[in-house]
C-alpha cells in the first residue's frame, strides 16, 4: 500500500504542476516578457547582436530545419574533438587519456541527439572539462532544441495561411535563458544541499570503518544532475547513474528527480492547448499519456513486488530486490524505471537487467511506443501529435468526412509524412537488432544467452533509436561494432523524425482555419482519448510483439516453469 500511495502522490504532484509550467512555456512560445527578462534580457539581446541574428525573422520549415541541423552537427563535431583531445586539455585532475575514436563518435552523437547513451564509466573516462564542456552543455542545448521543435509544430497547428513556423535561434535562446538555466540553478543548489558534490576536484581519499583507504571520485556533479533530469537527457556523471549515492543520495532527491523528468513534458501538453485556443485539447492528450503511464507503472510495480517464484520455492520470500538500492526500495525503483523510459531519459536508479521479465518488458515497451508517453522534452509532444494526425485520419474514415484536427484539415501530405516519421523506429530497431543477432561482433556483446540475451540486444537498439539512453546493463557495448551501430541508430532516431515533423508543421501553417461542424469528430472527450491510446498501442506497439515474444515474454514463461537460464 505504501508503494501505491507513493505512485498516487507522484501523479498528484505532476497534475498540479501541469498548468503553471504550461503557462510559463506558453509565455516563451509567444515571446512575451517574463519576470526573468529583467535579469536575462540584456544577455538575450547581446547574443542576437553578437551573432547577427534577427529575432523577428519568421523562418519557413525548410530554413528552420536547416539551421537546426547545422547547429546540431557543429555541436557534435565540437564534442568529438574535445573528447579526442581530452588528454591535452586542462581540468583533467586524474590525467585521463584521449577517448577512443569509436567511443568519441558514439558519445558525440549520443549527447547531440538527447539520448545520452553511455558506453563508458564517467568517473573513469571523462575529465571534468569533458563532463562540463562536452556533455553538460549538450544537455542544455539538445533539450532546448526539442522544446523549440515542439513550439514550431504548435505554430503549424495554430497559424492560419502562414509561410513561417517561427525562428529557431529565438526559440532556442528563450528556452535556454528563461526556462532551463533558472530551473537548473535552483535544482543544482537543492542537490548540493542534499549531499551531491559540486567541485572541480578529481577525487578524495577516505578511510573505511575497517581502516582501509578508499578513493572516491568527485567532480561538478550537481550541475550536470540538474539538467540531466530536467532536459530528459539521462547521462550520469558516474557509471551507476542515479543509483550512485553522489548522484541520488536520498528518497527526497529521488522524488525530485522523477518530477524533474516529467515536468516540462507535462507542461507542454497544456501549452499546446493554449496555443490552439482550446485547453481541452491539451488535457485530452495528457489524459491519454497518463493512462498509458499508469498502466505501465502498475504492471512493473506488480511484477517487481511479486518477486521471483523460483526463489520463493527455495524459501526466499518477498519482492525482487536484485539490482535495486535499499534506500529506494521496490516501489520507488519500479516507478523510476517507468518514468525514465516513458520520458526519453536514460537515467536509472536500478539495473533493468535484474528486473523480472515482465517488469523489464514495460520499460522496453515504453520506448518502442515511440517515447510519446510524456516523452522527451518537446520530442514527446510532437511525437504524440504525429499519432494524433493518424488518429483523426482513422476517425475520418469511420465518419466518412475529411479528417480535421484543431481547425486544420488533415490531408494525404500530413498523413504520409506522419507515417514516414513513425515508421523510422520499427524499421531501424528491428533491422539493427536482427543484424546484431547474426553477426559475431553483435553476439559477443550480451552477458546472457537465450531470450534474456536477445532482450539485451533489443533493448540497446530500442533505447538508441528512441533516444532514451538507458541500458539493460547486461550488454558490453564499448566495442567498435556497438559504438558504431548505436551511434548511427541514435542519429537516425533523432533527425529522421524531426525533418518530416517540421514538414508537417509547415504544411499545417499554410492551411486556413476550418471550424468544427456537427459532423466533425470531437477531439476532446473520452472517445478521442481512447482512440489516441488505441492508435499508439496498435501502430506503435503491435509491430514489436513478435520480438517481445522472443525476448521478455519467453523469459517470463521460462521463469514460471522454474528455468532461470
Amino acid at each position: 500500500m505504501q508503494g501505491w500511495l507513493l505512485i498516487a502522490a507522484f501523479v498528484g504532484l505532476l497534475l498540479a504542476l501541469a498548468k503553471p509550467v504550461g503557462l510559463w512555456l506558453f509565455a516563451l512560445y509567444e515571446g512575451r516578457r517574463t519576470p526573468l527578462h529583467a535579469v536575462f534580457g540584456p544577455v538575450e539581446r547581446g547574443f542576437y547582436r553578437l551573432s547577427g541574428i534577427d529575432p523577428q525573422e519568421d523562418q519557413s520549415w525548410r530554413r528552420y530545419a536547416v539551421h537546426m541541423l547545422i547547429f546540431n552537427a557543429a555541436l557534435m563535431l565540437l564534442t568529438y574533438v574535445l573528447l579526442r583531445a581530452q588528454s591535452l586539455l586542462p581540468l583533467n585532475p586524474l590525467s585521463f587519456g584521449a577517448v577512443s575514436e569509436h567511443l568519441a563518435f558514439n558519445t558525440a552523437i549520443s549527447f547531440g541527439a538527447n539520448t545520452n547513451w553511455q558506453s563508458y564509466g564517467g568517473e573513469s573516462t571523462m575529465s571534468n572539462l569533458s563532463q562540463m564542456l562536452a556533455l553538460t552543455i549538450h544537455n542544455f542545448l539538445s533539450a532546448a532544441t526539442g522544446i523549440a521543435l515542439a513550439f514550431a509544430l504548435f505554430r503549424g497547428f495554430a497559424r492560419r495561411s502562414a509561410a513561417g513556423i517561427g525562428n529557431f535561434w529565438t526559440d532556442m535562446t528563450r528556452v535556454t535563458l528563461y526556462l532551463l538555466l533558472p530551473l537548473c540553478m535552483v535544482l543544482a543548489l537543492f542537490y548540493v544541499a542534499s549531499g551531491v558534490p559540486q567541485t572541480l576536484a578529481g577525487s578524495v581519499d577516505v578511510h573505511t570503518l575497517e581502516g582501509a583507504k578508499q578513493t572516491l571520485a568527485l567532480g561538478p556533479v550537481a550541475s550536470q544532475e540538474a539538467i540531466k533530469m530536467l532536459g530528459t537527457n539521462g547521462g550520469g556523471f558516474f557509471n551507476a547513474n542515479s543509483a550512485h549515492p553522489f548522484e541520488n543520495p536520498t528518497a527526497l532527491t529521488n522524488l525530485v528527480q522523477m518530477l524533474s523528468i516529467f515536468l516540462i513534458g507535462i507542461g507542454l501538453t497544456y501549452t499546446f492547448g493554449k496555443a490552439v485556443g482550446n485547453t481541452r485539447q491539451g488535457w485530452a492528450i495528457l489524459a491519454a499519456m497518463m493512462a498509458l503511464f499508469l498502466a505501465g507503472t502498475a504492471v512493473t510495480y506488480w511484477q517487481e513486488a511479486a518477486g521471483n517464484p523460483v526463489l520463493h520455492d527455495l524459501g526466499a520470500a518477498g519482492g525482487n530486490m536484485e539490482g535495486k538500492e535499499v534506500r529506494f526500495g521496490i516501489a520507488a525503483s519500479a516507478l523510476f524505471s517507468v518514468v525514465t523510459t516513458a520520458a526519453s531519459c536514460g537515467a536509472v536508479n536500478a539495473m533493468h537487467d535484474s528486473f523480472t521479465a515482465l517488469g523489464g518488458l514495460i520499460p522496453l515497451f515504453n520506448m518502442q511506443l515511440g517515447e510519446v508517453v510524456i516523452g522527451g522534452v518537446g520530442a514527446g509532444i510532437y511525437g504524440f501529435l504525429l499519432f494524433a494526425i493518424l488518429a483523426v485520419f482513422v476517425a475520418g474514415l469511420m465518419v466518412g468526412r475529411t479528417p480535421e484536427y484543431v481547425g486544420k484539415k488533415i490531408e494525404s501530405r500530413e498523413v504520409k509524412l506522419s507515417v514516414l516519421a513513425i515508421a523510422v523506429l520499427p524499421l531501424v530497431i528491428l533491422g539493427f537488432s536482427a543484424l546484431a543477432c547474426v553477426l559475431s561482433a553483435g553476439l559477443a556483446g550480451p552477458l546472457n544467452k537465450g531470450p534474456h540475451g536477445f532482450s539485451e540486444i533489443l533493448y540497446a537498439f530500442t533505447s538508441a533509436v528512441a533516444n532514451n539512453g538507458s541500458a539493460f546493463a547486461g550488454l558490453t557495448a564499448n566495442t567498435p561494432f556497438y559504438n558504431g551501430m548505436l551511434g548511427v541508430a541514435m542519429w537516425i532516431g533523432r533527425f529522421f523524425i524531426i525533418v518530416p515533423m517540421l514538414a508537417v508543421a509547415g504544411s499545417l501553417a499554410a492551411k486556413r482555419y476550418t471550424p468544427a461542424t456537427s459532423g466533425s469528430f470531437p477531439t476532446t472527450g473520452p472517445l478521442w482519448t481512447a482512440l489516441l491510446i488505441g492508435i499508439v498501442l496498435i501502430v506503435g506497439g503491435l509491430t514489436f510483439l513478435p520480438s517481445l515474444a522472443l525476448g521478455p515474454i519467453a523469459d517470463h514463461l521460462a521463469m514460471i516453469r522454474g528455468q532461470l537460464f
